[in-house]
């Protein structure tokens, strides 16, 4: 599948212009989709020198998009060509219900729950529950 995903609220925490640290399990379950053959294409508002920041904290956290911003690495920008993305799924935190925690999202795109990935089980249970409790309760 092709997937796009938001940088800002999505895998870091929103703190737009700066960047926010990033929201637990969202580098490691992203390459874990991707390690299941799914192309990922990072589909942000930023542009110019944030976005380059987005991209550089994604590459240094071993995360590699397919595209940025566009269908294909080779699209070139046109105005008349509508910049929405064509995708299977979007993975965004202005979603109707706001964003599922990692752990739901890979579960759901790549199958099993959060306890089965290796990542997740390296995890302290309590602390996980805590956290998503937090964050995830509105």
């Amino acid at each position: 599948m092709i997937i796009a995903v938001d940088f800002d609220g999505t895998i870091v925490e929103h703190r737009y212009p700066d960047l926010g640290k990033e929201i637990p399990f969202a580098i490691e379950s992203l390459k874990s989709i991707q390690e299941q053959g799914h192309q990922l294409i990072l589909w942000t508002y930023r542009s110019g020198k944030e976005l380059d920041d987005a991209i550089e904290f994604c590459r240094e956290n071993g995360l590699e998009f397919y595209s940025v911003n566009k269908n294909y690495p080779e699209e070139i920008f046109d105005e008349s060509i509508s910049r929405k993305i064509n995708a299977d799924i979007y993975i965004d935190d202005r979603n109707l219900g706001g964003l599922p925690n990692w752990g739901t999202i890979c579960s759901q795109i790549i199958g099993g729950n959060y306890h089965a990935h290796p990542s997740f089980e390296q995890r302290n249970k309590k602390g996980l529950n805590k956290f998503l409790k937090k964050y995830f309760s509105k």
